[in-house]
C-alpha cells in the first residue's frame, strides 16, 4: 500500500519514523481487519480511509507527547519495572474535579504512585433523564469532559502536571457500548439507517430469545436480560449491562474505525493508558455466551497496531474479568508474536486471596498462581485488592472445582467465601452481597477493603488485626508481579459508605458502598499514630518503598510457588534462583502463629534450582551460597532467616537473598 500522500503532512524526520512504524505494522493490521471485514463492500476504500485518519491524528500529537513517544519506543518496558505503583479513584470522590486532582498530586507522589487511573470523566448519560448513568460508564461523548468535572483545558493541564510528576494517566475507554443519549444512539432513534447499523437492533423477540438461551446476565436484579425494548424505535436493542447502554455492533467496520479514532483523539489529550472496558463482550455469536470470541481478540490486536503506529507512548489495559484460563489471550500470543493488550487485570488472584483470608488456607490461591501463565514480552498483570466493582467469585470456578474434587463442592466452597464476607455472624468482615439470580452461581460481594478485613473504628490498637489483614492483602499485590493498584481510600483504611442508601440515584446499586468520598480529615491527621489511617498509610508506604528497591519484583521476573509445610502459609519465590537478588515471599493467611522451617525452604530452593553439592560456577560453589539460611534477610523487618521461625497471624516476609 502506498502511504506517501498521507505522510506528506509530517516533517521529514517524522516521515522516517512513521514509515518505519507503518512498515512494521500495516501488513499485519490489514490482515487482521481483512479476516473480520474483508467480505464487506468496499473494504479496501474503508481501510485506506481508516489509515489516512489514523495518520492525521498522529500528525496532531503535541511536541511533549512526541517526546514521550520517543522515550517509550526506546524503553518499551517502562511500565514493567518494580517502581510502578498504581492508584484508582473517581474524580469527584477523590478531589471534586480535574483541577482538584492536580492539587492531589503531592499525595500521590508521597505514596510512590506512577500510574493514576481516574474512573470515567468523559461526558456521561444525562442524569436528568432518570438519574442513571452507571457511575459514568454510560458514555455520551468520547470527546467532551463531564461538565461538573471540568473542561478539556483542565484535562490538558492535568496531564501536563502528571507527566512532570512522572505519573501516567489512565482513563476508561468504554468500547462495548454507548449511552442511549450518545449522538449515535440519538441518530438511530431518529430513524437514520446508517446509525441503526451501529447497534444490534431487532424488530421482535425471536432472535433475542434465541440468544438469551446461552447468555448470562451481568445485573440480574437491576437489569435482567440482555435486550431492552426502545419505545422510540419500537424495536429491541442489545443491552448487555443496563437498558440505557446500547451494545455496539462490531460486525460494522465503521463502528471499529470510529472507536479506534476516538481513542486516538483521547490519547492526543495526554492520556497514556486506556482501560478497555468490557472487552470480553465485543463480539456476538449465536449459541455462545458471547464472551471471549476470537473476533474480539482480533479487533483488540488491531487497536494495538493502530496505537503503535499513531501513539507508541500509549499502552492498553484489558478489563476482562474472566477465568484464569481465558486471561492469557488478552495479552497476546508469545508463540506467534501477536500482541494484544499490554496489561490485564488478574481478577482470579484478587478473588482467591479473599478466599484464602476467609478460609485461613491457601490451596485455592496456590492453584490460581500455578495456573497463571508466564507473561509474554512487554506485558504485565494489574494486581488489585479492591476496586469500584464487586468481587466476582465465579472466575474461580475451575480452580475451586479442581481443589474441591467436584463442581458441587467447588460451588459450595465459593458460596462459603461469599457468605463469610456478607452474612456470617462469626466473620470479622463487613460486606454486602451483590446481585445474583442463578442458583448455580455465587453472588458477588461489595465492600471497602478495610471493612472486608474487619476494620470498623479509628482506634489503631483496637483494629490491629484488621490492619494486618489489609497489609497482607496489599503485600501480595505488591510482590506477585505486575502493577499493584491502590484503590482510593485504602491508603487510609476508609470503610464502607452506606450513605448511598439514602440517595435515590444510587440506592439500587450496592457498589456505591465502596465508592466513598476521600476522607480529608483522616489525611490531615496522619501524624496521629493512634489512628488507623496513620498506621495503615505508614505501613503501606513502607511496603511500596521496599517493593521499589527489589528488581525481583519487576513484572517480567520469574515466579515459582513454594511448599511451606503449612496450608496456612503461601510461599513463592520471585526472580531467578541462581541470581543473588531473588526474594522468597511468605504470607500467613491465618489467625494463628505458624512455625516455618527456614532450612526446609532453602533446601527446596536448591532442588528447584537444580543445585547439587558439586554445582559450581565461575564465582565458586552455588550450593554453599544457597544452602545458607543466613543469606536471607526480611526487608520488611530487617530480620534474618532462621533455621526455624514463627510467623505471627496475618504476617508476611519478603526474604531477600543479600549475599553469597
Amino acid at each position: 500500500m502506498n502511504h506517501s500522500f498521507s505522510l506528506a503532512r509530517f516533517s521529514e524526520s517524522r516521515q522516517i519514523d512513521m514509515q518505519r512504524r507503518l512498515d512494521q505494522r500495516i501488513t499485519g493490521l490489514r490482515q487482521k481487519l481483512s479476516s473480520v471485514y474483508g467480505e464487506t463492500a468496499q473494504f479496501d476504500a474503508w481501510f485506506e480511509g481508516l489509515i489516512d485518519n489514523v495518520l492525521e491524528l498522529a500528525s496532531q500529537r503535541s511536541d511533549a507527547l512526541l517526546a514521550l513517544d520517543s522515550q517509550r519506543v526506546e524503553n518499551p518496558d517502562w511500565f514493567l519495572h518494580q517502581n510502578m505503583v498504581g492508584y484508582c479513584a473517581y474524580v469527584d470522590r477523590f478531589a471534586d474535579n480535574l483541577q482538584g486532582v492536580k492539587q492531589r498530586i503531592p499525595h500521590l507522589t508521597q505514596l510512590g504512585v506512577r500510574y493514576l487511573h481516574l474512573l470515567p470523566f468523559f461526558r456521561a448519560r444525562d442524569l436528568t433523564i432518570d438519574g442513571e448513568n452507571d457511575g459514568g460508564f454510560a458514555v455520551a461523548s468520547f470527546d467532551e469532559i463531564e461538565p461538573r468535572l471540568g473542561t478539556h483545558a483542565d484535562l490538558l493541564t492535568l496531564t501536563e502536571a502528571l507527566r512532570a510528576a512522572n505519573i501516567s494517566l489512565c482513563a476508561d475507554f468504554v468500547l462495548n457500548h454507548v449511552a442511549d443519549d450518545h449522538p449515535w444512539a440519538l441518530a438511530a432513534q431518529q430513524g437514520q439507517q446508517a446509525y441503526q447499523e451501529f447497534f444490534h437492533i431487532f424488530p421482535d423477540r425471536d432472535r433475542p430469545d434465541q440468544y438469551e438461551q446461552s447468555l448470562g446476565q451481568v445485573f440480574p436484579q437491576a437489569a435482567p436480560g440482555n435486550f431492552s425494548y426502545d419505545s422510540r424505535l419500537e424495536k429491541w436493542v442489545w443491552t448487555t449491562f443496563y437498558p440505557y447502554q446500547w451494545d455496539l455492533n462490531y460486525t460494522n467496520p465503521v463502528v471499529f474505525s470510529e472507536i479506534a479514532l476516538a481513542l486516538l483523539r483521547m490519547a492526543n489529550s495526554g492520556i497514556e493508558v486506556f482501560r478497555l472496558d468490557s472487552t470480553a463482550f465485543l463480539w456476538k455469536r449465536m449459541g455462545t455466551n458471547c464472551m471471549n470470541q476470537p473476533e474480539a481478540h482480533i479487533l483488540l490486536q488491531a487497536i494495538r497496531d493502530i496505537v503503535t503506529i499513531a501513539a507508541p507512548g500509549v499502552i492498553l489495559k484489558a478489563e476482562a474479568i474472566v477465568p484464569t484460563a481465558d486471561l492469557p489471550a488478552y495479552l497476546g500470543d508469545a508463540s506467534t508474536g501477536l500482541q494484544e493488550c499490554h496489561i490485564a487485570y488478574h481478577s482470579s488472584l484478587m478473588a482467591s486471596s479473599w478466599v484464602a483470608l476467609s478460609e485461613q488456607k491457601v490451596d485455592l490461591l496456590q492453584a490460581v498462581m500455578r495456573a497463571t501463565p508466564v507473561l509474554p514480552a512487554q506485558a504485565s498483570w494489574l494486581n488489585y485488592v479492591r476496586c469500584h466493582d464487586d468481587i466476582g467469585w465465579n472466575v474461580l470456578r475451575a480452580e475451586a472445582n479442581a481443589c474441591a474434587g467436584s463442581e458441587k463442592q467447588g460451588l459450595e466452597r465459593l458460596q462459603h467465601a461469599s457468605e463469610f464476607y456478607t452474612s456470617d455472624a462469626s466473620s470479622f468482615a463487613d460486606g454486602e452481597r451483590f446481585q445474583a439470580s442463578d442458583p448455580h452461581t455465587v453472588h458477588g460481594t461489595v465492600g471497602m477493603a478495610a471493612s472486608l478485613c474487619g476494620i470498623r473504628t479509628e482506634d489503631a490498637q483496637l483494629e490491629e488485626k484488621g490492619i494486618q489483614r489489609l497489609m497482607l492483602m496489599y503485600g501480595l499485590a505488591m510482590s506477585f508481579g505486575g502493577i499493584p493498584l491502590i484503590y482510593m481510600g485504602d491508603e487510609i483504611a476508609q470503610t464502607n459508605d452506606r450513605s448511598y442508601c439514602e440517595d435515590p440515584a444510587r440506592s439500587f446499586d450496592g457498589r456505591w458502598m465502596q465508592r466513598p468520598t476521600l476522607n480529608t480529615e483522616a489525611l490531615a491527621s496522619l501524624s496521629n499514630k493512634n489512628k488507623v489511617a496513620s498506621v495503615v498509610h505508614h505501613r503501606l508506604c513502607h511496603l511500596i518503598h521496599q517493593r521499589q528497591q527489589l528488581p525481583a519484583f519487576a513484572a517480567q521476573r520469574a515466579r515459582q510457588v513454594m511448599e511451606t509445610g503449612s496450608d496456612k502459609i503461601l510461599g513463592f519465590v520471585r526472580g531467578a534462583l541462581l541470581e543473588r537478588d531473588h526474594v522468597v515471599c511468605l504470607f500467613n493467611f491465618s489467625s494463628e502463629d505458624v512455625t516455618v522451617s527456614g532450612s526446609a525452604l532453602v533446601q527446596q530452593l536448591n532442588v528447584m534450582s537444580g543445585v547439587t553439592a558439586s554445582s559450581q560456577d565461575h564465582n565458586g560453589s552455588r550450593a554453599e551460597w544457597l544452602e545458607s539460611i543466613h543469606n536471607y534477610v526480611d526487608v520488611l523487618t530487617t530480620e534474618g532467616m532462621a533455621a526455624e521461625f514463627v510467623m505471627s497471624p496475618y504476617s508476611q516476609r519478603w526474604l531477600h537473598c543479600v549475599s553469597g
